[in-house]
């Protein structure tokens, strides 16, 4: 199957979708590109309730992107104790937290200066 060219707007919905298909929490797309040097052009925030949840999650986007652009993470860390996985597509780098570990590490705070759009979904509490 030969992999396909696919917009960053394309991932993100992608990406989206596939935590809002496993009712993942509080979704926010931090958007980098203002920023000088940052490691990406954007970043999507979401929180899941338990570890379990969150590798939920992350396999969900892992299998949604898959499905439909046969594009697969770079790279993924965290998945193991899966308080905080880290997706990164290049482009865009996805942030799985549990609540407390998210506002424990305060991404959004030490990106205080990206344009943030919170996404909202059905799940978001």
């Amino acid at each position: 199957m030969q992999k396909r060219k696919s917009s960053v707007d394309e991932l993100i919905a992608l990406i989206i979708s596939g935590i809002e298909e496993v009712k993942g929490h509080d979704i926010k797309l931090l958007d980098l590109r203002e920023i000088e040097n940052t490691v990406c052009d954007y970043f999507i925030i979401c929180s899941g309730t338990s570890n379990t949840h969150v590798n939920a999650i992350a396999g969900s986007i892992q299998k949604i992107v898959s499905k439909a652009i046969q594009d697969k993470p770079w790279h993924v860390e965290g998945s193991d104790n899966a308080e905080w996985v880290l997706m990164d597509y290049v482009n865009v780098v996805t942030h799985v937290f549990q609540k407390r570990v998210r506002e424990y590490y305060d991404i959004e705070g030490l990106w205080g200066d990206a344009k943030v759009t919170l996404v909202e979904s059905s799940f978001n509490q």
